[in-house]
């Protein structure tokens, strides 16, 4: 794992400095060693950062020159297949000099190509590699977009970055912000992909690759799709007996767990508790010949606080379990520094528990597995079950009367449904009553299934009424042909979510949150192999009486009894609501205030400020607007400092 970045001006030039200054900007990515090669005569300087996990001699630095002289490459990643990829190589006559993965990469590009190269391989990367003879640059990313790569121009200059940090070391870097982005992030609380929030600068899609030649006309393309692995799984789908699915994904995911368990530094896992982290700490348990080691954080707040479930599975899996509970002002005291942890702007309030989840697990181990990517795999988000719902009962409704119903509902007071759900059995009255039913309410009014999907995702529905943008700025755009692909409501959602939310703000939380402390976390669950059986699974294998994830609730129970992780799911989440009515009201106070709004190009003040006030209200549901909106401040804030600090490095504030 580590951190790269590179300048190329085509017209010639020395820019190792340059990269150099690029480098350093991210080396908390990369703690254990830096290195820069550079080509004057052809005007690029790569440049990286390294945290050493696989062959931690010298022979695994980079940037790396192949065996042939003809490709340099700087890469950020991991490849779980890379000992096999090496005797198959070698049993062709290839010698090697070390024992890295990037070196077998190398390899694998000098006797094939970029894009025979990449189909072998199984892992999470983003890598730039220069051709010395044909003096073009490839930049790429991994097939689920795991790791992070920024690219785009400043002046003749072609740059690149683990993070848009780096690039404030380029001379002429403006620094300004593209409206048309800030839109995307209001309504999303983060910046999707190909954008990013400075005008000029790009994110690399999830499996797409783009070719530069020193013109301004960059050649981008898709090298794994998604979508034709769905379609694909759902013209061909597997034909499995129950017994023999759940055999055929235990084998399958043992295999995917393994691989990411080769490391030549300790490691341990993520343990939350839930059905996804308990089955890979499960799945590493059976594999592992000592105790594996567990790391979890809980809160006083009981309805926040899976800690207790996390440990009753440890004890029973027989990890060697460590755990933190986080008081409120351990968590406040995070997040100043989360606007430099991130770069852009970026508002999952989960950030912080993933932070110091991070935190407390780098003091002990260098790797941690996670069990990310379960919910989009096997539709388990509980948003799922609600938005079919609403769609299935009350779709075939017209929409003026969906509307005229919502109006209804909504004019009863929030107390008065919060009263009500006070009396109501545990299961039917979880969290505000009144803030449920404002939810649903704002999905019946929605022209269809698809619009109820992007106004779960959806904070501020007219970004044109906060900044100066044009009416439809920001605005959800639906994806040609969809529904064709994908019939069903819940393999739609499931989709759209693997391509969207799942890089943009699930992955890009982990990879910030545990970078920031130079820990590599891994995530086997998105092995890509896994994501195409699970594709061609029938649905009824995964979504069964109203419940997501069957499949590996029943792959789990072969290593956890039932009773230890059935029930309700909680997400991983802190009381953001509570304390911006408590303890952080002075902070987002000064925050919102008009004349601080207006400087960051906030004009909606009076949108924005009914919004605080419904939340200082009691109406939990716009904690995500307002967080989106302070997150936004705190990062234009932090940007605008004449000396940027450094960010924590291994739990600790750089001075």
């Amino acid at each position: 794992m580590c951190g790269i970045a590179g300048i190329w001006r085509p017209g010639g030039g020395d820019h190792a400095e340059t990269a150099v200054a690029m480098a350093q900007a991210i080396q908390h990515r990369g703690p254990d060693d830096s290195s820069v090669w550079s080509d004057p005569a052809a005007g690029i300087a790569l440049s990286h950062r390294r945290l050493s996990i696989i062959d931690l001699s010298a022979a695994g630095r980079q940037p790396m020159t192949s065996a042939s002289g003809r490709y340099v490459i700087c890469y950020n990643g991991e490849v779980y297949n890379f000992r096999e990829l090496r005797k198959d190589l070698e049993a062709g006559g290839v010698q090697f000099r070390g024992d890295s993965d990037t070196e077998v990469v190398l390899a694998l590009i000098d006797r094939w190509d970029v894009d025979a190269a990449i189909e072998r391989l199984i892992g999470m990367f983003a890598l730039a590699l220069w051709d010395r003879h044909e003096r073009s640059l490839v930049l790429l990313r991994d097939r689920l977009g795991i790791k992070p790569l920024y690219w785009g121009y400043i002046g003749n200059a072609i740059i690149f970055a683990s993070e848009p940090r780096a690039f404030a070391a380029v001379p002429g870097f403006g620094n300004e912000i593209d409206q048309g982005a800030l839109a995307d992030y209001l309504r999303l609380n983060y910046v999707p992909a190909p954008n990013c929030i400075y005008k000029g600068l790009n994110k690399l899609e999830p499996g797409t690759k783009v070719r530069l030649d020193g013109t301004n006309k960059p050649e981008i393309s898709q090298y794994w799709s998604l979508r034709d692995v769905a379609v694909r799984g759902g013209r061909e789908p597997l034909s499995l007996r129950d017994d023999d699915a759940i055999d055929q994904l235990d084998d399958l995911l043992k295999d995917a767990v393994g691989r990411r368990m080769l490391a030549d530094v300790p490691l341990g896992a993520f343990l939350s508790g839930g059905i996804d982290s308990s089955l890979v700490v499960a799945l590493m348990q059976a594999q592992s010949e000592r105790p594996v080691k567990t790391f979890t954080i809980g809160f006083e707040e009981k309805a926040f606080n899976e800690a207790k479930f996390a440990k009753t599975i440890a004890r029973h899996l027989g990890t060697e379990h460590h755990e933190l509970y986080v008081s409120p002002q351990d968590a406040m005291d995070i997040i100043p520094h989360l606007p430099e942890m991130f770069d852009e702007p970026f508002a999952d309030s989960s950030q912080i528990p993933t932070y110091l989840v991070s935190r407390m697990t780098r003091q002990h181990v260098t790797v941690a597995l996670s069990g990310d990517g379960g919910d989009e795999l096997m539709a388990g988000y509980t948003r799922y079950r609600w938005a079919d719902m609403t769609s299935r009962r009350f779709g075939s409704w017209p929409l003026s009367l969906r509307r005229m119903a919502a109006n209804a509902v909504s004019a009863l007071p929030n107390d008065v449904w919060n009263a009500t759900g006070a009396v109501l059995p545990a299961g039917l009255s979880k969290g505000r009553l009144g803030d449920r039913v404002g939810r649903f309410c704002s999905f019946l009014e929605q022209p269809s299934a698809d619009a109820i999907y992007h106004r779960q995702h959806t904070n501020w529905p007219r970004p044109d009424e906060i900044i100066a943008v044009d009416e439809g700025a920001g605005r959800a755009v639906g994806i040609p042909g969809l529904e064709a692909d994908f019939p069903r409501f819940i393999s739609r959602m499931q989709y759209m979510d693997a391509i969207g939310y799942l890089p943009n703000d699930v992955l890009t939380k982990v990879d910030r949150a545990s970078m920031a402390v130079s820990l590599e976390v891994r995530v086997p669950l998105l092995d890509h192999r896994v994501m195409d059986f699970a594709w061609r699974l029938p649905f009824e294998q995964k979504y069964r009486d109203g419940e997501g994830k069957w499949l590996l609730r029943q792959v789990l129970n072969r290593y956890v009894p039932t009773e230890m992780f059935e029930r309700p799911k909680a997400g991983f989440s802190i009381p953001v609501a509570e304390w911006l009515r408590g303890p952080m009201r002075e902070w987002a106070e000064a925050l919102l205030a008009p004349g601080l709004l207006t400087d960051s190009g906030l004009t909606g003040v009076g949108a924005i400020h009914s919004v605080w006030q419904q939340l200082l209200a009691g109406h939990d549901r716009f904690q995500e607007p307002i967080w989106g909106i302070l997150m936004f401040q705190a990062w234009r804030l932090q940007q605008t400092k004449p000396n940027r600090p450094k960010i924590a490095i291994r739990g600790q504030q750089s001075q």
